[in-house]
């Protein structure tokens, strides 16, 4: 018989509370002696304290994408150091988590600001970009938003800015960003002057 191949998607609530989605991918094909049934497994899941190491490690390995393009006074390097993320986590940005086969590749924040909800610090692997992580992140927190979605990055990370675009967001004015920025978010004006801000489509400007 000839050798069939099929994919499936599909989702199930974790048995963390009930509260999170367990995506899973089943990719199968009639076993062979030289190809024996692969299955992966697949999460999204809220993080969790002991996953703190593992976000930090995953932003300062993907955030290399900026060096250069970024303005040099605002690179470091670390470009998140341990005090800042933690900072970030206690002033209300909770990060989620893709996972596949039990090691994370990519995390992604979410903000809730009262009328407005942020998506922060989106950051995948260097070794598993392109494979449609960040779009599986981006689709899910902005599922769960119940107001309007911001998201704020560099001015000059095109490509970063054509993701977001993809998904439907739209680059807001200079006026608007500079007000948005000011009102939402707690960063050095320097950083403001050389970031935008793009909208879901419920936003009203």
């Amino acid at each position: 018989m000839k050798n069939e191949q099929r994919k499936s998607v599909g989702s199930q609530e974790s048995a963390v509370g009930g509260q999170y989605p367990k995506l899973f991918t089943i990719d199968y094909r009639l076993p062979t002696p030289d190809y024996p049934p692969f299955t992966k497994y697949v999460m999204i899941n809220k993080c969790q304290t002991g996953d703190f190491d593992e976000i930090y490690d995953i932003i300062n390995d993907a955030a290399s994408a900026y060096r250069g393009i970024i303005p040099e006074d605002r690179w470091h390097d670390p470009y998140m150091p341990k005090d800042e993320l933690k900072k970030q986590i206690d002033e209300g940005v909770e990060f989620y988590s893709y996972t596949e086969d039990d090691q994370i590749l990519g995390v992604m924040g979410i903000q809730f600001k009262g009328d407005v909800t942020l998506i922060r610090h989106a950051y995948v692997r260097t070794s598993s970009r392109n494979k449609g992580i960040g779009s599986k992140l981006l689709e899910y927190l902005s599922s769960i938003a119940k107001t309007p979605v911001l998201i704020g990055t560099w001015a000059d990370a095109n490509w970063a800015i054509a993701f977001y675009e993809r998904h439907g967001f739209r680059l807001l004015s200079k006026k608007e960003t500079v007000q948005l920025l000011h009102k939402y978010w707690s960063i050095p004006e320097r950083q403001v002057d050389t970031s935008v801000v793009l909208a879901n489509e419920d936003w009203k400007s």
